[in-house]
């Protein structure tokens, strides 16, 4: 059985996302540190060009996007259940909003002026360039739309007030009654805010949110020790992917299993993925490919959110 290997960077909100669901399922992992921006040669070894944080690594199986990430971690350990089954799809349509409406939202409002000027200011200022660069390049050529500021910071209010008066109303610890996906999908989203007091009132300034958030932050990252990047791929080379879901192959473009084909993102970071189509299922797929330093892996994708084109 292998171990679950999170690539990720302390600041990255979405790996912050996994670590909370990780501390959740008290799980334990190795750590693995990459670069916020490109280049990124060792993750790129294993996913085929996808760039985006945090990437899952178990074994010669390579798990992109936390949604999908998610997933890996229910069946890694059943309960406590990140997707309670009486809820699924009312978590799951809230969880696709949260991560691309409020996301944008969140995003606008991080990287206002004031914002990056603390959020960034011990480092040099070549350092902050090449960061803004690779977000510029980052949130090209997808279907995501870019919230301008002033529009972010005017819905704002509406947003925390609804979640405010949400959390009084129904007397619950969470947001749909036990801790679920949903709870950790919004919170890493607000934990991102708190990073500096320009934008920490945004969430401080609601009582009820507050606290929420400090019980889903207690949940903690689980159990975690370092390993390098080439033990990594040393990892990914000499493992075999797992065997195949039992689910029939349904692809309904007509997709077939041994394809060569590219699979990407459609919101943001649309970098393609080039490989063998070895699976389509109703959540995920998967690529089959072969890389000089990491060997023969599985790129695994869901199906929400990404397209499948023939090369």
């Amino acid at each position: 059985m292998h171990e679950l290997i999170l690539h990720h960077y302390p600041t990255s909100p979405f790996a912050e996302k996994t670590r909370l669901m990780l501390g959740f399922k008290q799980l334990s992992w190795r750590s693995v540190m990459i670069s916020p921006v490109m280049p990124k040669p060792d993750l790129v070894a294993l996913t085929g060009g996808y760039r985006k944080t945090p990437v899952l690594q178990v074994g010669a199986d390579i798990y992109c996007d936390t949604a999908l990430i998610a997933r890996r971690l229910e069946a890694e350990k059943a309960t406590p259940a990140l997707f309670p089954a009486e809820q699924l799809f009312a978590i799951t349509g809230f969880t696709n909003w949260i991560d691309s409406v409020l996301f944008q939202h969140a995003v606008a409002l991080v990287f206002q002026p004031d914002s990056v000027a603390v959020r960034f200011a011990k480092l040099p200022p070549e350092a902050v360039k090449a960061f803004i660069a690779d977000r510029a390049g980052l949130f090209s050529g997808g279907n995501a739309s870019r919230v301008p500021l002033a529009q972010a910071q005017h819905h704002w209010p509406q947003l925390m007030a609804r979640l405010e008066q949400q959390l009084g109303a129904s007397g619950s610890d969470f947001l749909f009654g036990q801790a679920s996906h949903a709870d950790f999908a919004l919170a890493h989203q607000l934990w991102f805010l708190k990073a500096t007091p320009v934008t920490s009132p945004l969430v401080d300034n609601y009582p009820l949110v507050s606290a929420w958030l400090g019980r889903v932050l207690g949940f903690g990252h689980g159990s975690s020790t370092p390993m390098t990047a080439e033990e990594a791929l040393d990892v990914a080379r000499n493992a075999t992917p797992a065997p195949l879901p039992d689910e029939a192959f349904e692809d309904p473009n007509g997709f077939k299993a041994g394809q060569q084909v590219t699979i990407a993102a459609i919101d943001y970071g649309v970098d393609p993925v080039a490989g063998e189509l070895v699976y389509a299922g109703r959540e995920e797929l998967i690529l089959r490919r072969e890389d000089p330093r990491g060997g023969v892996v599985h790129v695994h994708f869901p199906r929400f959110g990404f397209k499948i084109e023939a090369q």
